[in-house]
């Protein structure tokens, strides 16, 4: 009967508590770090817009499209696609450590 005189005074103990001002604090944090966007994804965006990016990227297209519409071939787009990664990772080289702080 003790038991069930303090879960009545006291109420359930799986009952939500009010948080304290620490764990609102860290969840602000949190919410704070879901909004930090990646500097590297940003500049390989604007890399990927320069000449010899978009050149890269439209040879790469036209191997998929040329890949894609066979039905046997053994012809795959590797090479394309490493000259395209190169390029941009090339650019982004150049530009990633100047936006670190």
């Amino acid at each position: 009967m003790g038991f069930e005189r303090k879960m009545i005074t006291y109420g359930d103990p799986d009952d939500e508590e009010e948080e304290s001002p620490a764990e609102e604090e860290e969840e602000e944090e949190e919410e704070e770090e879901e909004d930090l966007v990646d500097p590297l994804e940003s500049i390989r965006e604007k890399c990927e817009q320069t000449e010899h990016c978009v050149h890269a990227r439209q040879r790469l297209e036209a191997c998929e499209a040329r890949v894609g519409s066979r039905s046997e071939t053994t012809e795959d787009c590797t090479e394309e696609l490493f000259d395209f990664l190169h390029a941009r990772d090339h650019c982004v080289a150049h530009k990633v450590f100047s936006s670190l702080k």
